[in-house]
């Protein structure tokens, strides 16, 4: 917990500001949604933004240490009752490097920042992209804990009851404070999150992809709960890589790329083109262009698929059943937490199927181990690229052939051939753009996020597979990843062969999926065309408002 406080001062470092284009012009006399920025590349320009009189948070500039990564700070400023966007291109890179250099100011003071306590009395606050909470604990001991109020040592509840009630009705955030957090939703979880951050009075407010795993009606409900919180005067820093919410909410954005400081820019003055080519640093295509699906034969058909869960003893997935065919991508969309992830463990053999069954290409492969599915032709890219996807202590060439390393191609009686193994990889690097520091060579835990998917993505499909499962594929990267990732994916079914993606970005569900089926509480409860349905229908399936009956 401590150190995902302190994770959480380190973003807001590096979000402020980074060394490269400086703002030439900033004027901050006008409305928060008024700023004229103009960016000048020119090195040791000496112009700097006139300070704000009021500001909540300011960095100044030291030059960085050399390392493998450096964050180059510059100067920077959040001020009072302002919306800041941090789009970065790595940012689970940054929240994990201590700051080493450099000046905070808060209010106008020098601060030292060294430990989460120093946090939490200067009034940060922070909603992690996956929630801080104890799920055996109701919400009111989640708000309170580690700032319980007490008298004599004794726990005043009643209390803290009145304040949370009190919180909860001023900002719309209506909770049961008796409720148990595992009874909840995920929407209502996040409220949990936001109030515990406003019962300890914070006034700087960090989210870090707080929409990944919202409804799009409860997307919506955050973005004018956030609103509420700029009137009041309270600042907010939201990171996000998502274009649309960028342009929705932010008065100002702050891009970061390769761990410098790429410029800030008005929301009011700025579009989602020009954006992405701050984030990646040449135009990006924001729009899928891909022919209509052909479908040809079957590859995949599940049947009454069952599959326990691990956590609980209610089943996680129940009675699944649909087809993929050759030719098409059929997406399985869902907030997360409905049976998705387990679903993909029963078809990729991770986990058992308790009834029903799974047929590959006329086989029955329901009982089948990892490598005879594999064998047949099926790749998986994973969820969670690190526990499942990679081995991050061995080389990037290493681990491009874990699953064919037994072939005559690369072994003879028993012994790995390493140049043809070196061979292999080098081309694979060469042919998807596989970026690491030493080649094959690099240890796969040194690299990216971006380019350790690559590697993933570049060995599933050269292995030609009829069916690609790719799971989240574009989770955590910058918009030229997921732009890739994409065309690589729409190449295989153009190729004819099947995929099954899963998602819970919206936006990719509707521009790549040529089918979409829903999943709530373990079951599909809605089939869609992409073409005929819209954002806001698919959000009332995915939070069980609505099911399709089995004619439909």
């Amino acid at each position: 917990m401590k150190k995902r406080i302190f994770a959480l001062l380190l973003c807001l470092v590096c979000a402020l500001s980074l060394g490269g284009c400086q703002p030439e012009q900033i004027d901050y006399d006008t409305s928060p949604l008024s700023f004229e920025t103009v960016f000048d590349d020119t090195p040791g320009n000496p112009d700097k933004p006139d300070q704000p009189e009021d500001f909540a948070f300011h960095v100044s500039h030291h030059p960085p240490a050399y390392r493998v990564r450096t964050y180059d700070f510059e100067e920077d400023t959040i001020c009072k009752g302002a919306f800041y966007i941090l789009s970065p291109e790595d940012s689970y890179e940054i929240e994990e490097l201590p700051p080493e250099k450099g000046i905070i100011k808060k209010d106008g003071v020098e601060v030292k920042i060294n430990n989460p306590n120093d946090a939490t009395a200067l009034h940060i606050g922070m909603v992690h992209q996956h929630f801080k909470l104890v799920e055996c604990f109701t919400v009111l001991d989640n708000i309170i804990l580690g700032v319980e109020p007490n008298k004599l040592g004794f726990l005043q509840k009643a209390e803290a009851r009145k304040k949370v009630m009190a919180l909860s009705e001023k900002y719309g955030l209506r909770v049961d404070p008796d409720a148990l957090v595992s009874d909840i939703s995920v929407g209502m979880q996040q409220r949990v999150e936001i109030l515990k951050m406003l019962y300890r009075d914070n006034e700087i407010l960090i989210f870090d992809e707080p929409t990944a795993v919202l409804t799009p009606q409860e997307i919506d409900e955050l973005m004018e709960i956030m609103r509420g919180f700029k009137k009041e005067g309270k600042s907010i820093l939201f990171i996000t890589h998502k274009l649309n919410e960028i342009m929705a909410v932010a008065d100002r954005c702050t891009v970061l790329r390769k761990g410098k400081y790429v410029g800030v820019t008005d929301i009011a003055h700025t579009t989602k083109e020009e954006l992405s080519r701050m984030m990646v640093g040449r135009d990006v295509q924001l729009e899928i262009e891909k022919a209509p699906a052909k479908p040809g034969e079957v590859i995949l058909d599940v049947k009454g698929v069952t599959i326990p869960s691990s956590t609980h003893k209610k089943n996680a997935v129940k009675d699944v059943s649909f087809q993929v065919r050759a030719g098409e991508i059929v997406c399985l969309a869902g907030i997360e937490g409905n049976g998705q992830t387990e679903f993909v463990y029963g078809l990729t053999g991770l986990e058992k199927v308790s009834s029903g069954s799974i047929s590959f290409c006329g086989k029955d492969i329901t009982h089948a181990s990892i490598r005879e599915r594999s064998k047949e032709g099926m790749s998986h890219i994973p969820e969670d690229r690190h526990k499942h996807g990679l081995v991050l202590d061995y080389t990037l060439e290493n681990n491009m052939v874990l699953q064919r390393y037994w072939q005559p191609d690369f072994q003879s009686h028993g012994f790995i051939r390493k140049d043809k193994v070196r061979e292999y990889s080098d081309r694979l690097i060469d042919q998807y753009d596989v970026r690491s520091g030493q080649g094959s060579s690099t240890i796969v835990r040194s690299m990216s996020g971006g380019n350790q998917q690559k590697a993933i993505i570049a060995r599933e499909i050269d292995r030609d597979p009829k069916l690609l499962v790719a799971v989240q594929p574009t989770r955590g990267l910058d918009v030229g990843a997921i732009e890739y990732i994409h065309r690589q994916i729409v190449a295989q079914r153009d190729a004819g062969k099947a995929v099954l993606l899963v998602s819970l970005e919206l936006d990719e569900v509707m521009n790549l999926s040529d089918r979409i089926l829903v999943m709530y509480e373990g079951e599909v409860v809605g089939e869609f065309d992409p073409k005929t349905t819209t954002v806001q229908e698919l959000g009332l399936y995915m939070a069980g408002a609505r099911k399709q009956g089995k004619g439909e």
